[in-house]
């Protein structure tokens, strides 16, 4: 990116100066100058549009792992306020709605998995569905996927997919209210009928990762993590039904923007107001996305803990946190000093509440919500914790991954999937995968550097740095 279009606020954020006679919020990008210089000028040219619609409270802002997406920059955050005709955007949550991580600590160390790691990863791979298309044992008539869509989590729960002390651990204690199952294409949910408990495709991935460091103790000690200790990740979201969603609704928004009079500055920011019938029909339909996301993330998990217990028939596998990071949810923030809801877009960043914050678990409220940056699968992911500054720089938001530095189609003329997988072997990280041109788009030369924008989310003010993770066997789709 060009700096010449940005003004230094600090070391670790940015803003872009308006041009005489132009009219938008304010724009901030967090991250460092290395990580800015390298994000594409595309990521500005989005935020700044976004920074032009209307409703919008505070600036339109980027995560430090922020790259170029559909409409909104992946890692784009935006606020807005339904009561000053703030709008929703299905580009500002992104097709694959509901995508998140899910992070089991267990009570195994890494030397308890090294004797059975390879018919670990081979049963893992064995019992997960991953990859295009891929569809589970599970089979579900459109009835019972409208349970899953009104009852997320707690849905799968009840179907005997887990434990109910997951639920605490989960946002919106794993199911999002006002879904509406009828702003659902029939199409969407022909496309899941066979998808729930799958990982899917793309950088979705499970992952057996072990506790290499610690950067926050007293935080580790709330989140029941330890040097040596094995957690497993599980990235995926709501799969075909949130792509079709995505899909669907950016016809019908973009019909409502040009029916309310409402100028888009790209048509890929096709949105309508919060209050508007087509808004709320695609908040009704985000939200069952939401739950199908949160009810598959649960079966994902469940799955898992049955593969474990198959090697370690005593291990214990808890659900430490799971967050979505391609949402849009109303909630109460601080503007000005008094509090307003607000519509807060997150593409590609995660939920970051700080200490004390009332909807997190008590067993987290004096550290702060557990943030997960997920990394790619040769380098390591981070556990952080939200903090108090957040809220005010944010809206209460951070980083949800180490972000591509390089497209799909790029990755695939530096590196062979075979040849990628034998290097990461020979470090002792096992990769299960169908797809070997999938393996080289996800290479994790293809992405930033996690260990850079993990600092850059802490200098930030955004969440702090509490252990890294470093990554033992991966299953990919």
């Amino acid at each position: 990116m060009n700096l010449d279009k940005l003004e230094a606020i600090d070391d670790w954020s940015w803003s872009a100066p308006k041009a005489p006679g132009e009219t938008r919020a304010d724009v901030r990008l967090y991250a460092s100058r290395d990580l800015v210089l390298h994000m594409d000028d595309k990521v500005l040219e989005q935020i700044t549009n976004v920074a032009k619609l209307p409703g919008l409270v505070g600036a339109a802002m980027t995560m430090p792992d922020a790259h170029w997406g559909y409409g909104f920059p992946i890692g784009g955050v935006a606020a807005f306020d339904p009561d000053a005709g703030g709008i929703i955007s299905a580009g500002g949550v992104g097709f694959d709605i509901s995508c998140g991580i899910r992070c089991l600590r267990t009570d195994l160390t890494l030397a308890d998995i090294e004797p059975v790691a390879r018919p670990l990863a081979d049963s893992l791979f064995e019992t997960i569905p991953a990859g295009v298309g891929e569809e589970g044992d599970l089979r579900l008539a459109p009835r019972e996927l409208d349970a899953v869509l009104r009852g997320g989590a707690r849905w799968a729960v009840g179907m005997g997919y887990g434990e109910e002390a997951d639920l605490e651990f989960i946002e919106e204690r794993g199911c999002m209210a006002d879904a509406d199952p009828q702003c659902v294409s029939d199409l969407a949910k022909k496309r899941q009928r066979g998808e729930m408990g799958t990982l899917g495709s793309g950088n979705h991935y499970l992952e057996v990762q072990v506790v290499e460091r610690i950067h926050d103790a007293e935080a580790a000690h709330a989140f029941g993590l330890t040097e040596g200790q094995v957690v497993v990740s599980i990235h995926c979201g709501s799969r075909g039904l949130g792509h079709q969603i995505g899909t669907d609704f950016l016809v019908s928004l973009a019909r409502g923007a040009a029916r309310l009079g409402i100028s888009l500055p790209d048509r890929e920011l096709a949105c309508a107001p919060i209050r508007s019938a087509e808004g709320k029909q695609y908040i009704g339909a985000m939200n069952a996305a939401m739950n199908c996301a949160l009810a598959n993330r649960q079966i994902l998990a469940d799955l898992s803990r049955r593969v474990f217990r198959h090697f370690f028939p005593s291990a214990s596998l808890e659900t430490l946190f799971d967050v979505s990071h391609n949402t849009c949810k109303p909630e109460t923030h601080i503007v000005n000093g008094r509090p307003r809801l607000l519509y807060v877009h997150r593409k590609g960043a995660t939920r970051a509440f700080g200490p004390g914050h009332p909807s997190l678990p008590a067993r987290y409220r004096g550290a702060g919500q557990p943030v997960i940056i997920g990394g790619s699968m040769g380098t390591g992911s981070y556990v952080l914790a939200g903090t108090a500054e957040s809220e005010h720089r944010a809206f209460s938001s951070a980083s949800h991954g180490a972000g591509r530095s390089m497209s799909r189609n790029q990755a695939l003329k530096h590196w062979r999937g075979r040849e990628l997988i034998d290097a990461l072997a020979a470090r002792g990280i096992l990769i299960r995968t169908k797809s070997m041109r999938g393996a080289a788009e996800e290479a994790p030369g293809a992405y930033k550097d996690v260990d850079l924008v993990a600092e850059a989310t802490e200098r930030a003010g955004l969440a702090r740095r509490v252990a890294f993770l470093r990554p033992k066997l991966c299953v990919k789709g």
